[in-house]
């Protein structure tokens, strides 16, 4: 589990868990920040010795193995891990370089410690000035409240309402920097993913040049250098989308944030002060607690918590509520007072103040007083009105309309989808579309009165003003759970199925929806409208959350790699059924088998990443019943010729299989001292895809012939469709 995501909503409440997940938050920025500054020390160290520069490369190398960036919400992208994976395969590189080279010093200043300097002192610093704002107005605020309440009840009214006014200003100006500084921490855990590897691309992009095995040390790390751009740049888009939608809610809770409370599992929350009596002659005293209530249990819970003090958090107290009685005025030199009586307490009263009177009749409504509201704490989810777009006879010529308007007249516009119209004229035309008389009298296609870029704004605004988003509120959870984890066979797989779940309806325009962006996507060439872009455009249309959080916000990345995966695969999961044999999609959340790691085949060479798993839910044949799985220590990194014994087989197995799936009849697949031939067919358990040209790519049930055990521990060589070649050894059974 990552960093749990900041609420706005819990910005108002500032309970002391939001305090907590805040810290969490600092803590992890002043990591990196730490651990920038020791990266651009290590930087400078190549600069300053030539003689020095192996050491320093170590250290270098030491520092991106052992760091790995905090994600925010349960899980990340496929370029996020990517983009984590990215340091270590920075280290591995470094590893394997032990000539020192001057000139290569030459450009480090360059490519990497300056555009680091610039993100420690624009980003990061930014985010220290901030927290010191935040430090001081929190202190400020809550030294303002204590204060007062404890103005005296009869003093003139002019003046208490002057001081009220004075308090609630300033709470709001709080308040509103409370919003922003949570914005800010959580954009630069996210924006320093990319920011920070850029440099690291760059830097090892000039150390090629200088070395001896220059020309081979490209060819072999190019590939994954593009693969990295491209999940950096996934990265950027998706948080650039993510971005715009956190601003806007923002701006959502800043406009009514009382209405905007997230829905809890209290009745009640807040703090309270409340009065502890002490033997006369000390009088008494009042103390913040942070106060939640149940109502169907009537049980209340209280703990003490002091902003100024750095949030401790003291012992809580919990009773049952008896009763709650509202305080008067002369009773009391305090305002917004009232008395609460636990059950097993009787005529011992507890006197408790609110920080307003506002606050004081919520409470006395939860809690059961005289006085009552009629609203409670907390809200529900608050269903979106329905406008007038409707998935019916109408919403498809809609779409119709737009989309053939657009492959006629705009399917070559850079941008398209991605810049939009003005939004005048864009619900203009909507308008017009959603009038029978008057969408049949449009010409879309021949017309020049609408631009494209207007066509296209108000086919999404369409989409986006459906009372349920078209990939449903229902399926919405499920969709996401595959985007999360498997491999990439077993997620078109899941997506495949839930499409089949769709409405019938949803499922067709969908379809019409899906074989256009497929058109588009095919010409980004010139529309620079790539799969990956037209997700992040649609996925937060297609796919809305039913209630607008933070947590929901940030998987909105998983929501563009649904739109990627039916995009890609439209025809597979459009025009054919699904495999009856797939299991719902939740089994996608197990751990993956890990394929067997590959020997080094010349000294210097990037160590190879491991082969793409993949976690089908499987109903093993009738004889294949699981076993359990032992554990092995971690196999030596000296290069060895002798095949791994049954055992070590095992533990790289997938879950499910052992090591007597892979052996002879009772005998088993080799000797720790001595290569075994095999001479079997073995049959695909699992699905591969290769990754170096002497690696097979199968499918599941795949029969192999002449199966042999390898050189390479944990693979077998075998034979395919005439190609010899490695096969994971876990992956396969033989017959």
């Amino acid at each position: 589990m990552g960093l749990q995501p900041l609420e706005f909503s819990d910005c108002y409440l500032d309970s002391p868990w939001f305090r907590e997940r805040i810290r969490a938050h600092e803590a992890e920025l002043e990591r990196t920040n730490k651990f920038i500054k020791e990266l651009i020390k290590d930087g400078k160290n190549l600069i300053a010795a030539t003689k020095s520069l192996s050491a320093a490369q170590r250290k270098f190398a030491h520092s991106l193995r052992d760091f790995k960036f905090e994600f925010i919400g349960d899980a990340e992208t496929d370029d996020e891990r990517c983009i984590d994976a990215s340091l270590r395969e920075f280290s591995n590189f470094l590893k394997n370089l032990e000539e020192q080279r001057e000139i290569m010093a030459l450009s480090v200043t360059e490519t990497l410690i300056k555009p680091l300097e610039k993100f420690r002192k624009e980003q990061l610093g930014a985010v220290k000035e901030e927290k010191k704002k935040f430090d001081k107005e929190t202190e400020k605020n809550y030294s303002l409240i204590d204060k007062h309440l404890t103005l005296s009840a009869r003093k003139k009214d002019s003046h208490l309402q002057e001081a009220d006014l004075q308090v609630e200003q300033n709470r709001q100006h709080f308040y509103e920097l409370s919003l922003e500084y949570v914005c800010k921490l959580q954009e630069i855990q996210e924006r320093k993913k990319f920011e920070f590897v850029e440099p690291m691309l760059s830097f090892f992009q000039g150390m090629f040049t200088f070395y001896h095995q220059g020309h081979e040390l490209s060819k072999d790390f190019n590939h994954y250098k593009m693969e990295l751009q491209i999940n950096i740049q996934n990265t950027r888009n998706r948080f650039e989308g993510t971005r715009s939608e956190v601003e806007e809610l923002m701006n959502k809770i800043r406009q009514n944030p009382k209405d905007q409370k997230r829905a809890s599992q209290f009745t009640a929350e807040g703090y309270l002060y409340v009065q502890e009596k002490r033997p006369a002659p000390f009088g008494s005293s009042w103390v913040k607690h942070y106060c939640m209530y149940r109502k169907t249990a009537k049980k209340f819970n209280m703990i003490p918590f002091e902003h100024r003090s750095g949030g401790k958090l003291g012992d809580g107290e919990a009773f049952f509520l008896k009763e709650c009685t509202k305080r008067h005025m002369d009773s009391t030199d305090r305002r917004f007072c009232f008395d609460i009586e636990a059950a097993d307490r009787p005529g011992v009263p507890l006197t408790v103040q609110a920080f307003s009177e506002e606050e004081r009749k919520q409470w006395l409504e939860a809690l059961g007083g005289k006085e009552a509201l009629f609203h409670t704490f907390n809200r529900a989810i608050v269903p979106r009105p329905e406008g007038g777009a409707q998935l019916d006879k109408m919403g498809f010529t809609i779409l119709r309309k737009c989309i053939s308007a657009v492959e006629t007249r705009g399917i070559n516009d850079q941008g398209l989808y991605r810049v939009v119209g003005v939004s005048s004229k864009v619900q203009r035309l909507l308008s017009m579309l959603m009038d029978v008389k008057m969408c049949n009298e449009l010409d879309l296609e021949n017309s020049a009165d609408w631009e494209v870029k207007t066509v296209t704004s108000a086919l999404k605004q369409y989409l986006r003003s459906l009372p349920e988003p078209l990939m449903t509120y229902e399926l919405h959870r499920d969709f996401i759970v595959p985007a999360k984890s498997g491999s990439p066979e077993s997620r078109v797989n899941a997506i495949h199925f839930l499409v089949h779940k769709l409405p019938e309806k949803n499922k067709e325009m969908l379809d019409i929806l899906v074989k256009h962006l497929t058109n588009v996507s095919s010409h980004s060439k010139q529309n620079l409208m790539t799969v990956a872009n037209l997700g992040v455009v649609f996925g937060p249309t297609l796919m809305r959350p039913q209630e607008e959080t933070v947590a929901a916000i940030m998987d909105l990345k998983f929501q563009n790699i649904v739109v990627e995966i039916l995009i890609e695969n439209h025809e597979k999961i459009f025009r054919t059924s699904p495999d009856t044999t797939f299991a719902e999609p939740t089994c996608l959340s197990a751990s993956p088998p890990n394929a067997p790691p590959r020997q080094s085949k010349r000294q210097g060479q990037r160590t190879k990443r491991p082969v793409a798993v993949y976690n089908l839910c499987l109903e093993l044949e009738e004889g294949d019943s699981p076993s359990p799985l032992k554990e092995d220590p971690p196999s030596s990194s000296q290069d060895t010729l002798s095949t791994p014994s049954p055992t070590t087989s095992a533990a790289h197995g997938p879950p499910g299989l052992d090591g007597n799936h892979l052996a002879a009849d009772g005998g088993n697949c080799g000797d720790a001292t001595a290569t075994t031939v095999i001479n079997r067919k073995a049959r695909a358990v699992y699905p591969c895809e290769a990754e170096h040209s002497s690696e097979l790519s199968f499918e599941i049930g795949a029969i192999f012939e002449d199966v042999q055990t390898s050189r390479e521990p944990g693979w077998l060589e075998g034979t395919l469709n005439g190609k010899r070649g490695l096969i994971p050894q876990n992956y396969v059974k033989l017959l």
